[in-house]
């Protein structure tokens, strides 16, 4: 998989990490080897720009995804396709405040946001009830066993 991170942001990112986490959830939703994805990480003001001009929505978001080619999860009976996934774009400084109010740590936070960006692309929603407790639950998994693969 060909995956592109780049930090616009003034934060800092552990992107080795992230490149880590991508990949490992690539494998999971048994995507093509080769499919291209961008991850992006950008401050307050330009996220706030993307959040207007994509979602009509004011202020800054936490990740936005750009899906591409329509690619979904494969499985153990198909021959994934290959193509451009998509592009994520993740705000660092959201992340930091979402992470104070979780109490967690926030590269835990961008880690999720990563996931939830990833799940975006290959067609998982959260607009319906059912459709959310099903991509919440996928992306709980997904990071509990990366965190897991991270001890051993």
């Amino acid at each position: 998989m060909s995956i592109e991170i780049t930090n616009e942001s003034l934060e800092d990112v552990d992107t080795a990490r992230v490149l880590k986490l991508a990949s490992f959830v690539r494998g999971e939703l048994k995507l093509h080897e080769l499919v291209e994805l961008g991850v992006t990480f950008i401050d307050e003001g330009p996220m706030a720009d993307l959040h207007i001009k994509w979602m009509d929505e004011p202020g800054p978001t936490d990740v936005l995804s750009f899906p591409m080619d329509e690619l979904r999860p494969g499985s153990d009976m198909s021959n994934p396709s290959e193509g451009i996934l998509g592009d994520i774009v993740v705000c660092p400084q959201v992340a930091i405040k979402q992470a104070i109010v979780a109490n967690h740590e926030t590269m835990n936070e961008i880690l999720m946001l990563v996931t939830h960006g990833m799940l975006h692309l290959v067609g998982f929603d959260h607009a319906k009830p059912e459709e959310e407790a099903e991509m919440f639950s996928l992306q709980r998994k997904l990071l509990a066993d990366f965190y897991e693969g991270e001890n051993k």
